[in-house]
């Protein structure tokens, strides 16, 4: 009967992963979710099915409890709310600056930090980059102290580690630390957690069950995990200052407006006069104002931080009716406009004429503000005037007239991060000041936010299809 009962348990372990490695394939785009990660999950899931293979003729071999702990990772990663996925199921390699910091920091952190720490998920969260924590285990086998001999099964010293960890690294800096318990806390473990490191619980139903039906997507309140908690201990304060309360700020200065700034030649671009009509604007001048104090006003507000590609896109003529009156002339007459830049352009144009971009990105911009840095508004209103056709031009005057300029402000973590010919420090810039102030950016630039997630770091972005400027 015990052979007979362990078979049972074997086959349906080895179901349940081979339905994980289904769910790991379809895992949503939304997430940003790079490639490596999910080899690193497919890899995890395809050991797991391969172990209970091997062990499923033999009667006395335990059940791996793994595939428990890849299922509540993978579910967490289908979550909507999840993205910029960076780093799954790896430890966080430590920089030497960061380990010096570390060592420096052991008389206030105790036991030692680890130079490595295992992390489930690095990602974005609610417009901040965390490190997500994830358990499957029973919660009668969670101690808090461990036992006398091995300190370090406890989920204190765990927790110690992982803060003062995070505490202390800079580019994978994370502004709070996730702890996902499948199976419930028992009580003790729970306060402990609440008193010690100030853990405030997470309402379960905040996490929600994605379930496709046809060309119908159903969001579901998650049954998968009716016992789960979860916990959030902050790490950093830079942000704070950024989301903020508003109540001391006068509500006179933030008042969503939708101002009528395009005059009656941008009739001929209708769809473009729409999308940047819907968008609202800032009712205060923020010219002159300390980048800390504007930071303030605006940290609840609803904003958008466009790159220089984002900008094009939105002018470019081959977004504004151009497609069809290029896809009709000469190819020669093309080739010599566009040099080398003849077949991405024709791309661009068939791409378009498929699917408008402008419908796509009024579904992205619609009711938000818009924010852009120094250095895109100068290197935007340059490729204008070099490369822009009159009604380009006239384009883009008006939308920079729906746009705020906010100082160059990137990040502490982004500058973090070495400047490379794949991290160029232009991008640094624009991009850090999006992550700066804690919103997306809007770019076609990918090769640019792989390679930051490469480095191991989420980054809040948003990606649209390229377009360039015609000349139209």
């Amino acid at each position: 009967m015990r052979k007979v009962a362990i078979e049972m348990e074997v086959a349906d372990a080895k179901k349940r992963c081979r339905d994980v490695i289904e769910r790991i394939k379809r895992l949503p785009a939304s997430t940003n979710i790079t490639a490596s990660c999910k080899r690193t999950l497919l890899k995890l899931a395809n050991s797991e099915l391969s172990f209970l293979s091997r062990s499923s003729s033999s009667s006395s071999t335990p059940l791996s409890v793994n595939i428990g702990h890849i299922e509540a990772v993978v579910h967490i990663l289908e979550q909507p709310f999840i993205t910029g996925v960076s780093r799954v199921c790896k430890p966080i390699p430590l920089s030497s600056l960061t380990r010096n910091r570390l060592d420096s920091s052991q008389k206030t952190c105790s036991p030692p930090c680890l130079k490595d720490v295992h992390v489930d998920i690095v990602c974005t969260f609610n417009r901040n980059p965390v490190w997500i924590i994830v358990s499957d285990r029973n919660p009668k086998y969670i101690t808090w102290t461990g036992s006398e001999r091995n300190k370090s099964k406890g989920l204190q010293f765990r927790i110690e580690q992982v803060t003062c960890a995070a505490r202390s690294a800079v580019a994978l800096k994370p502004s709070s630390i996730i702890l996902f318990f499948s199976n419930r806390l028992n009580r003790i473990v729970s306060d402990k957690l609440k008193h010690e490191f100030v853990a405030a619980e997470i309402p379960i139903f905040n996490f929600r069950l994605m379930e496709e039906a046809g060309d119908w997507i159903n969001v579901l309140v998650s049954t998968t995990y009716p016992e789960a908690c979860v916990f959030e201990i902050k790490v950093s304060d830079t942000r704070d200052a950024v989301l903020r309360s508003q109540s001391d700020v006068n509500d006179s200065c933030l008042m969503p407006a939708k101002w009528d700034l395009l005059d009656d030649r941008t009739e001929f671009f209708p769809a473009f006069s729409s999308l940047v009509s819907n968008m609202l604007l800032f009712s205060l001048d923020v010219k002159n104002m300390e980048t800390a104090k504007l930071r303030d006003l605006l940290g609840e507000c609803d904003l958008v931080n466009f790159d220089t590609t984002a900008l094009i896109a939105l002018v470019s003529g081959i977004s504004n009716g151009a497609a069809e009156k290029l896809l009709a002339t000469p190819e020669s007459e093309l080739r010599q406009r566009f040099k080398g830049n003849y077949e991405f352009v024709i791309g661009q144009v068939m791409s378009e004429i498929q699917n408008p971009i402008l419908v796509e990105l009024g579904s992205t911009i619609s009711g938000k503000r818009g924010i852009i840095c120094e250095s895109v508004h100068s290197e935007f209103k340059e490729l204008v005037l070099m490369c822009g056709g009159p009604n380009e031009k006239l384009r883009a005057s008006h939308l920079l007239k729906y746009l705020t300029v906010v100082p160059d402000s990137p990040s502490e973590r982004m500058m973090s991060l070495p400047t490379t010919r794949k991290l160029a420090l232009k991008n640094k810039v624009v991009f850090g000041t999006g992550d700066y102030w804690c919103v997306p950016t809007l770019t076609a630039n990918m090769a640019f936010v792989r390679a930051v997630s490469q480095a191991g770091m989420s980054l809040f972005t948003m990606e649209h299809r390229p377009r360039a400027l015609t000349g139209d």
